[in-house]
Parts: structure tokens; C-alpha cells; sequence
């Protein structure tokens, strides 16, 4: 599966419609963004039950800020339509497929209990 580009109004659907979606918040004029379009690009021909969703940060500016993105490339996970990994930078094919794992494989059962008694 390709990448999708989502925006400010179709950010929560894209969410609420996918188990794990990857968000690569990228600009054209941002070198490493440029280099990390290949490698994010290729990982979502290797992983097609996973969305690999881009933010354009220049045309979707108000969908960055909210989303707290200070440096680009900014890379977010989600799973289950909770935040699970963020990270600025560009990451290399290995660095990307450790994580993209590493979501895959996450316990959301013991990770919801953890978090309930902060909700507390």
C-alpha cells in the first residue's frame, strides 16, 4: 500500500478507520524529509495491513501544531487510535523497521492497564 496524505479533517478518520497508522510530518524544502520519503515510501510496500499516512507541515500547519510537531521529519505511531511512538528525525530502513516491530508488537491490553491509573 502506498502512502496517503491526510489532513487536519481527515486526520481522525484515518485513525479511527486503521489498527496502526505510521504519520510522517515532512515539508518539501527539509533535506532529511527528503531522504527519509524513499525509505518510509518502501516500508509501506513492505507492511500493507499498516496505513502510512504524510502531513505536508507548510499546507497543514494547524494539523502540526496540534499535533506539537517542533522539528520535521516528525515520525508518530499510532495503535488503536493511541499515540504509541514519536520521534524527530530521519530514520534509516532499519532504524524504521525496528519500530514499525516494535508497534506491531506491543501488549495494548498491558499497556492500557499501565495507563489507567494515571487517568485516575
Amino acid at each position: 500500500m502506498a502512502t496517503i496524505d491526510i489532513t487536519e479533517q481527515s486526520f481522525a478518520q484515518a485513525l479511527e478507520n486503521n489498527g496502526i497508522v505510521f504519520v510522517d510530518f515532512w515539508a518539501g524544502w527539509c533535506g532529511p524529509c527528503r531522504m527519509f520519503a524513499p525509505i518510509y515510501g518502501a516500508a509501506s510496500e513492505r507492511h500493507p495491513e499498516i496505513t502510512f499516512a504524510k502531513v505536508d507541515t507548510e499546507a497543514q500547519q494547524g494539523l502540526a501544531a496540534a499535533a506539537g510537531i517542533t522539528a520535521i521529519p516528525t515520525l508518530m505511531a499510532f495503535r488503536n487510535k493511541s499515540l504509541v511512538f514519536s520521534q524527530p528525525g530521519a530514520l534509516n530502513a532499519t532504524g524504521l523497521e525496528e519500530v514499525i516491530q516494535e508497534v506491531k508488537n506491543l501488549d495494548m491490553a498491558r499497556l492500557r492497564a499501565q495507563d489507567a491509573p494515571q487517568q485516575s
